[in-house]
C-alpha cells in the first residue's frame, strides 16, 4: 500500500480526543527519563576539591593560616579555595600536598606553610583524597579519574551521545520494519535495566558501556515515541502536541537538579533517576500499534480494530477503512504495493538555491543543539547554587515551547527563529562581559538564553519540514537530526573549554547564533503557504522571485511528513 493522506480518519474518530489525550501522557511520560539520562552525568560525574594521599597517616594538615588534625576538614574551612595544603605525617615528617603531585620537605619538622628549603617530589602512587562535604561518591572519586586519568572523565558525556546517534538511528530503522509498539516497548525496558545495571558497574569501562546501551535504548525511545504519538494525532492539534513533546524532556532535566540535591551518592542516584520509567510499565501492554503502519503492511482488519477502538473512547462515530481510503487512492486497497524511489542527502543540494538553504538549515540545527547543551551543562560553573541553576535551566524551557506555539502562527516560522538565534547570541555577549561575582545576572542571562535557543530548537523540526518538497521531507528532518546530534556530541568539549577561557562556550556559541541568525534572513517564511508537493513549489517559497530551475529534479511520489506514515528512520526527533 502507497504512502497517502489517512487525515480523514481523524475527521471521523477525532482530532486529539480521550483517547489520544491518554496515549500522548503515557507515552510521552517516559520522555522525562529520556531527559534525566541525557544530562545525569552533570551531577553524576562532578569532580570534587582533591589532593595526592600522604604515605602515612596525617596528624595535622595546614593551609595557609587554616590548621586541622583532619585533612578531610581542611575543604569545610576554606571552601573553593585551591592551593597547596601542608600536612605532618604521625613520623614527624612534612609534606606539601597538590592536586597531582606530593612533596616532602627534606629536614623540615615544624608545621609552616611557606618553606624555601629543598624538597623531594613523589607521583601519586597511593591514590587521592577528595573533599565530601558536598557528594558522598561520583564517578570521579569511585574510580579516581583525575590527573593522568582526567581524560577518561571527560568521555563519559561525548561517548553517551555517542550513543545517542547510534541508538537514534537503528531505532527508528527497525520502527519501520517490525513496528512502533516493539520498538516502544524494548527501548523503555532497556531504559530501566540499563539505568540500574549502570549503578552496579564493577569498574570505568564496564560503566561506559552499560551507559552506551543505556543511551541508545533512551534515544530510541525519544525518537520512536514522537512518531508513535505523531500517528495517533490529527492535523488540527498535530502542531502544538509535537513541540510540547521536548516540555516532557525539560521536565526531566528538572528532575536531575532535585535528584542531585538530595542523593548526594552517584550509584544511589542513579537508581533514583531509573524508576522514573517504572510507572510507564503499568500502561505499556495497554498501547495499540498504530493504524497507520498497520495499514502500510497491509495488516487491515487490525487496522480497523485500533480506529473503532479510537471512536469509542471518544464518543464519536467509527469509519470503515476500505471505503474511506479508496476515496483517497488511486488504486484500491490491498493492490500490490507500488516500488517508491529511492532518494539521498545529495538531493538536498540539487541546486545552488537549494544547497544554501541546506547548509542554513543545519547550521541551525547544530546551533540548536549546541547550545542548548552548552548552556544546560555549563550552568554549574556559573556561581550560586549549581542544582538551582540547572533546575531553572530546565524550568525556563517550559514557557519557551509554549511561546513558539502561540508565536509561530501570529509573527511566522522564520521571524520566531531570527527572534530566538539572535537573542541568543546577544545574551551569550552580554554573558561574557558581567563580571564573575555577580553570578545571579550570569543565572538569569543563561536562563534567557536557554529560553531562546529552546524557542528555535523547538521549531526547528516543523520549519524544516515546511521548506523542502513531499519526496525529500522527511529526509531533510533526518539530515538535520543527524547534524543535530553531532552539535550534542561536541557540547561536552565546547563546556571542557572553559579551562582556556572562563567564556569560551559562550564566546563559539554566540558566534554559531549570530551567524545562523543572519543566514535565516535568507530563507523564505512559510507561514500561511501550502506544503510544497514538487521542487518547483518549494523553490516559489522565495518571495518575490520564481526561484524554478532546469536543475531540480523531478518530483515524484506522494510523501508527505504531516499526513500518512511518517518513516522514523529519517524523522526523528533530536534532544
Amino acid at each position: 500500500m502507497g504512502r497517502c493522506n489517512f487525515d480523514p480518519i481523524f475527521d471521523h474518530v477525532g482530532h486529539f480526543g480521550r483517547f489520544q489525550i491518554f496515549l500522548y501522557f503515557v507515552c510521552v511520560f517516559p520522555n522525562i527519563s529520556c531527559g534525566i539520562h541525557y544530562l545525569a552525568s552533570v551531577f553524576m560525574a562532578v569532580t570534587p576539591q582533591y589532593v595526592c594521599r600522604p604515605p602515612g597517616n596525617v596528624s595535622r594538615a595546614l593551609f595557609h593560616n587554616l590548621s586541622s588534625s583532619r585533612l578531610e576538614d581542611i575543604w569545610a574551612l576554606s571552601p573553593g579555595r585551591e592551593d597547596h595544603i601542608v600536612v605532618q605525617l604521625q613520623d614527624g615528617s612534612i609534606w606539601e600536598l597538590s592536586g597531582c603531585h606530593r612533596a616532602w620537605r627534606q629536614d623540615s619538622w615544624s608545621l609552616e606553610y611557606d618553606y624555601n628549603g629543598s624538597k623531594h617530589d613523589f607521583p601519586c602512587l597511593d591514590g587521592h583524597i577528595y573533599d565530601h562535604s558536598k557528594w558522598e561518591s561520583t564517578v570521579v572519586t569511585e574510580w579516581d579519574l583525575v590527573c593522568g586519568q582526567e581524560w577518561l572523565a571527560k568521555l563519559i558525556q561525548p561517548l553517551f551521545m555517542l550513543g545517542v546517534l547510534l541508538g537514534a538511528v537503528i531505532s527508528g530503522y527497525l520502527s519501520d520494519r517490525v513496528g512502533r509498539r516493539l520498538i516502544l516497548w524494548s527501548t523503555s525496558i532497556g531504559q530501566f535495566l540499563f539505568g540500574i545495571a549502570v549503578a552496579f558497574t564493577f569498574d570505568y569501562y564496564s560503566f561506559m558501556v552499560t551507559r552506551f546501551l543505556l543511551a541508545m535504548a533512551a534515544s530510541g525511545y525519544l525518537v520512536v515515541v514522537f512518531v508513535y504519538v505523531m500517528e495517533f494525532i490529527g492535523m488540527k492539534s498535530r502542531t502544538w502536541a509535537s513541540i510540547q513533546v521536548h516540555s516532557f524532556f525539560a521536565v526531566g532535566v528538572m528532575v536531575v537538579a532535585l535528584t542531585g540535591y538530595l542523593v548526594r551518592t552517584w550509584w544511589l542516584y542513579q537508581i533514583v533517576l531509573s524508576t522514573v520509567t517504572v510507572p510507564f510499565f503499568l500502561c505499556c501492554w495497554m498501547l495499540p500499534e498504530t493504524p497507520f503502519w498497520l495499514l502500510s503492511e497491509g495488516r487491515y482488519e487490525e487496522a480497523q480494530e485500533v480506529v473503532d477502538t479510537m471512536a469509542k473512547w471518544n464518543g464519536t462515530s467509527s469509519c470503515k477503512l476500505s471505503q474511506l481510503l479508496a476515496l483517497d487512492l488511486s488504486h484500491p486497497a490491498g493492490s500490490k504495493p507500488s516500488e517508491a524511489k529511492k532518494h539521498n542527502v545529495l538531493e538536498l543540494f540539487c541546486d545552488w538555491n537549494f544547497a544554501k538553504r541546506t547548509l542554513t538549515i543545519w547550521l541551525i540545527w547544530f546551533t540548536g543543539s549546541l547550545g542548548f547543551y552548552s548552556f544546560s551543562l555549563n550552568s554549574v560553573n556559573l556561581g550560586g547554587n549549581e542544582y538551582l541553576n540547572l533546575f531553572l535551566m530546565g524550568a525556563v524551557e517550559l514557557p519557551s515551547y509554549f511561546c513558539v506555539c502561540i508565536g509561530m502562527d501570529r509573527i511566522g516560522r522564520r521571524n520566531i527563529l531570527i527572534l530566538s538565534l539572535i537573542s541568543s547570541a546577544l545574551i551569550c555577549g552580554a554573558m561574557m562581559v558581567i563580571p564573575q561575582e555577580y553570578y545571579v545576572w550570569s543565572v538569569v542571562a543563561a536562563m534567557t538564553g536557554q529560553f531562546a535557543i529552546g524557542a528555535a530548537f523547538g521549531l526547528i523540526y516543523l520549519y524544516t519540514a515546511e521548506l523542502y518538497p513531499t519526496t525529500v521531507r522527511s529526509l531533510a528532518v533526518g539530515s538535520g537530526s543527524m547534524i543535530c546530534r553531532v552539535g550534542s556530541i561536541l557540547a561536552p568539549f565546547c563546556v571542557y573549554l572553559t579551562g582556556v577561557w572562563i567564556f569560551m562556550p559562550q564566546l563559539l556559541v554566540g558566534i554559531l547564533a549570530f551567524l545562523s541568525g543572519v543566514l535565516t534572513l535568507k530563507l523564505p517564511e512559510t507561514f500561511g503557504k501550502p506544503l510544497a508537493a514538487t521542487w518547483e513549489e518549494a523553490a516559489k517559497l522565495e518571495s518575490g522571485k520564481d526561484s524554478s530551475s532546469d536543475k531540480l529534479p523531478p518530483s515524484t511520489g506522494n510523501v508527505v511528513l504531516e499526513r500518512g506514515v511518517i518513516n522514523a528512520g529519517d524523522a526523528g526527533l533530536c534532544e
